[in-house]
């Protein structure tokens, strides 16, 4: 089975937030990659708010016909908007203030219990829960015995290398924590700095169900527009198979 694609649409929310207008619109976006072909959309709500709206949330809810994601934090707060917008799927993920994009996993060796007690809430209202994790196994075992239904693994040190030795070390260790994960049979989503060149190092891996990919494919859209920008992630993420 062909890999997804999900669009995150947090880089169309900074652009508004620079100048604290109306637009553009996250909701239109998400529509226009839907219908380009993309499987799902995630969006990223903060605790303090400082991009992302929870009106945004809530009509993405509304609106989103394939699979919607919501990046969160592992806070009360944030898991009662969850239980009540009722996403697809939940990604813990690690918070700092004023951070636009995630910089890195959750530490599940330190933040054990407090993962653990976001998770439990989520699933008994019968949303499915990732968590955001570095290529690593031991944090996957971790994240297992935590009974988290999937997880998203952060592919920045792989895109961000700048030395071809690097970029194979890190390259290496995303292989070997996705294989893992399906062999614990856990769902396994990777995302976090991808565009249309380091996408191309993932063929041959099934056992990934979704690549998570915002900033490219945003910037790629100023030049291409929606609609060809989605469908030219898609078309490389087919060729993966």
């Amino acid at each position: 089975m062909m890999a997804k694609l999900y669009l995150n649409v947090d880089s169309v929310i900074t652009l508004r937030s620079t100048r604290k207008t109306s637009y553009p619109d996250p909701v239109a976006v998400a529509i226009l990659a839907e219908l380009a072909g993309a499987d799902g959309i995630v969006i990223h709500l903060p605790s303090d708010r400082h991009h992302i709206q929870d009106r945004d949330a809530r009509i993405l809810r509304y609106v989103v016909q394939t699979t919607l994601t919501l990046k969160m934090g592992c806070t009360p707060e944030t898991a009662g908007v969850a239980l009540h917008i009722k996403p697809d799927l939940v990604t813990l993920a690690p918070e700092k203030r004023e951070e636009f994009t995630t910089e890195g996993g959750l530490d599940l060796i330190v933040h054990k219990s407090t993962v653990s007690d976001a998770i439990r809430p989520l699933q008994d209202g019968g949303i499915f829960v990732s968590i955001l994790i570095d290529p690593d196994p031991g944090q996957l075992k971790v994240a297992h015995q935590l009974n988290a239904d999937m997880v998203d693994i952060h592919t920045g040190t792989y895109c961000e290398a700048t030395t071809s030795i690097r970029r194979t070390q890190a390259f290496s260790k995303i292989v070997d924590t996705v294989k893992l994960a399906h062999k614990l049979k856990m769902g396994v989503n990777v995302g976090h700095g991808l565009c249309y060149n380091t996408i191309k190092a993932f063929k041959g891996l099934p056992e990934i169900d979704a690549f998570c990919i915002g900033h490219s494919i945003i910037s790629r859209a100023v030049l291409v527009g929606m609609e060809k920008a989605v469908k030219e992630m898609s078309a490389l993420i087919k060729e993966l198979t």
